[in-house]
C-alpha cells in the first residue's frame, strides 16, 4: 500500500484517522517520514495536555484545551512567505509554529484522544474549531471565542461586502474535506517554491478528496502547462468549463482551451 492508498484506507475508517491520513499526505513529500512515531508523540502531548486541563464536562474543554496548546508554544507561523514545513503536521508538532489549518488538525487530534467532542468549521477563508452543540467557534490558534457577530467580522474581513454570514457557514466539516484544505494549502506552497511536481502531487488529491471546484481544475491545468503537458492541460481545462457558470469565464477558458489544441497540433 502507497501513501495515498494509506491516507484514504484512513478516511475508510469510523470515526477517520484525521491526523494519520494527514501524516500519509505529508510523507507523500518526505518519503523518511515515518507516522507511528509522530503518532506516538502527539499521544504524549494528549497526556501532557490532560495532566492541565480543569475538571469540567468534556464539552467544555474546548477552549481550555486550545488555551493549554498556546501556552505550551504552538502559536501562528509568521514568517512570510509561508514556508512549506508550516504546513506539514509533524514538522509543525516539532517545531511548533505553523498555519492555522495544521495547528487545527492537532489540536482535533489531541481532543480525539481526550474524547472531547472538538470538530473542524469550513468558515471561508478561515478555518474553525467547534464543540458539540456550543453558541460559538473557536480559533484553533489562540482558543478565542467567535460569536455570531465576530463571525460576521471574520468574513467581511477575508470576502468583503455582500458577503452575508450563512448557517452552511457555521457546520462542521468531515475530514475529507479538511484534507482538502491541507492539499490546497500544499499545492500553493510548492507552487510557490517553484515545485510544480510536487504541486502536482497536491492538486491531484484534491480532485480525489471531494468534489473539485473550476479553480481546482484550472490550479491543475497550469501545473501541466508549466510541466509542458498539454492533454493534460486539455483535459482540466475541459472540466472546469464544464463546471463554470459564468458567462464570461467559459468564453476565456474557450479560447485558452483552443489555444492549447493549437499548441498540440503543432506538436
Amino acid at each position: 500500500m502507497n501513501s495515498r492508498q494509506a491516507c484514504f484506507a484512513c478516511l475508510q475508517r469510523d470515526p477517520p484517522a484525521l491526523f494519520e491520513a494527514a501524516l500519509w499526505i505529508a510523507t507523500e513529500h518526505d518519503p523518511a517520514l515515518r507516522p507511528e512515531p509522530v503518532l506516538r508523540d502527539i499521544g504524549g502531548l494528549a497526556q501532557q495536555v490532560a495532566a492541565g486541563l480543569p475538571v469540567l464536562p468534556a464539552r467544555e474543554l474546548g477552549q481550555p484545551l486550545l488555551r493549554l496548546l498556546h501556552d505550551l508554544g504552538f502559536s501562528e507561523e509568521d514568517h512570510l512567505p509561508l514556508r512549506l514545513a508550516a504546513a506539514l503536521p509533524h514538522r509543525v508538532l516539532q517545531q511548533r509554529r505553523g498555519h492555522p489549518l495544521t495547528l487545527a488538525l492537532i489540536a482535533l487530534e489531541v481532543a480525539r484522544h481526550l474524547e472531547i467532542p472538538l470538530y473542524g468549521v469550513d468558515f471561508p477563508g478561515h478555518l474553525l474549531l467547534r464543540v458539540e452543540n456550543a453558541d460559538h467557534l473557536l480559533d484553533p490558534v489562540s482558543g478565542r471565542r467567535l460569536y455570531s457577530r465576530d463571525c460576521r467580522e471574520l468574513l467581511l474581513r477575508q470576502h468583503g461586502a455582500p458577503a452575508e454570514l450563512e448557517s452552511r457557514h457555521l457546520q462542521s466539516c468531515p475530514a475529507h474535506h479538511l484534507l482538502q484544505h491541507l492539499s490546497r494549502l500544499l499545492r500553493q506552497l510548492h507552487e510557490q517554491n517553484d515545485d510544480p511536481l510536487a504541486a502536482l502531487k497536491d492538486a491531484e488529491r484534491v480532485l480525489l478528496l471531494g468534489p473539485p471546484s473550476v479553480a481546482d481544475h484550472l490550479a491543475r491545468a497550469d501545473l501541466y502547462r508549466r510541466l509542458e503537458c498539454p492533454q493534460g492541460e486539455r483535459f482540466d481545462l475541459q472540466r472546469a468549463l464544464l463546471l463554470c457558470d459564468d458567462p464570461s469565464e467559459c468564453l476565456r477558458l474557450d479560447q485558452r482551451l483552443r489555444q492549447v489544441e493549437v499548441v498540440d497540433a503543432l506538436h
